[in-house]
């Protein structure tokens, strides 16, 4: 059997058996030790790594600082006791009244922030035009970029007294006042995310319920938004997270005193605040008052890894693949 010789084609052809550009060709890359790449894996290797060191630290130091506080408070005086006074002789160590006043600040929070963030990003995504979208997206993102203390001095001398014209015995510093501006602060996060993720559903889920006669409103809630809830349902969670971790308004404009209440027109104080006020020196270091800003910022470390975590089963339960 006569061979038949390579074309011109075949002969040209990199990477073909004719070619003389085989695995050993320099258009392969044999033989020549690729360092940036290796440099770069191992730069991405360290940050992954450095950041789990960080966050295992963190939770070292507030299991082991927790554990010298409950070795001076029991644990049922703790999760259970209503006065929290860590001044007083003898000193009293009840966390409720800080959880009542973190949970009740957050719930005003999200009663602001879910409905305008949600409203306004289905507004974004199936009513805006392009070019109102494109203007009125990073506007909205710009409110996240304002400094906190500067809300909270908003709150204070704005919202406090407006909101003492409806409730004229409420006192000016109070814990309704700082959930709103917190809910004001948080929307860019919620509306911003759940924008993304209703942008991210196909045209062909809106173009068939157009088809069966739908309009664009019950498109946008009934397909759309059913659609991108894993999406928006991670957006939520990630206003609570803001919303719970939130500490310069609530100092400022919640008022500073540790009340069993869910009334928000009460003054009331919260974890993030609490430890603020500690911080600055308020109480020795070393003590067990000191000692006691490690137990509330353990709880308060597990309370948003729960929400973390009911975030991502969210993700998980919801998630539609297209």
């Amino acid at each position: 059997m006569t061979s038949v010789p390579p074309t011109e084609n075949e002969r040209s052809e990199p990477g073909s058996p004719n070619s003389g550009a085989g695995l050993d060709s320099p258009l392969y890359g044999a033989g020549r030790p690729r360092w940036g790449e290796q440099v770069i894996e191992w730069l991405l290797f360290l940050a992954a790594f450095v950041s789990v060191v960080v966050t295992m630290g963190i939770v070292a130091i507030l299991l082991w600082e927790s554990s010298t506080f409950f070795r001076g408070v029991p644990w049922l005086e703790f999760f259970t006791g209503r006065v929290w006074a860590p001044t007083f002789d003898p000193p009293r160590f009840g966390i409720l009244p800080l959880l009542c006043g973190t949970l009740v600040t957050t719930g005003v929070a999200l009663a602001v922030a879910l409905p305008i963030g949600s409203i306004v990003a289905v507004y974004m995504s199936e009513y805006a035009p392009f070019a109102v979208r494109e203007f009125l997206k990073p506007t909205l993102e710009l409110l996240s970029a304002i400094p906190t203390v500067v809300y909270g001095y908003f709150a204070l001398v704005f919202v406090g007294p407006a909101l003492q014209r409806v409730f004229a015995d409420m006192p000016g510093a109070n814990m309704l006042s700082a959930g709103v501006v917190m809910g004001l602060m948080i929307i860019p996060y919620v509306s911003s995310l759940s924008e993304d993720a209703m942008r991210s559903v196909p045209m062909l889920l809106r173009e068939g319920a157009y088809a069966l006669g739908a309009n664009r409103m019950i498109t946008a809630f009934k397909v759309v938004y059913p659609a991108a809830l894993s999406g928006i349902g991670s957006a939520y969670i990630l206003g609570i997270s803001r919303a719970i971790g939130e500490t310069m308004i609530v100092a400022i404009a919640a008022g500073g005193q540790p009340n069993f209440t869910l009334d928000p027109r009460q003054p009331g104080l919260t974890i993030t605040a609490y430890i603020v006020q500690v911080s600055m020196g308020d109480l020795p270091r070393g003590s067990i008052g000191y000692q006691s800003i490690f137990a509330a910022g353990l709880l308060l470390f597990v309370c948003t890894l729960g929400f973390n975590i009911f975030g991502y089963y969210l993700r998980k339960r919801f998630r539609e693949s297209y």
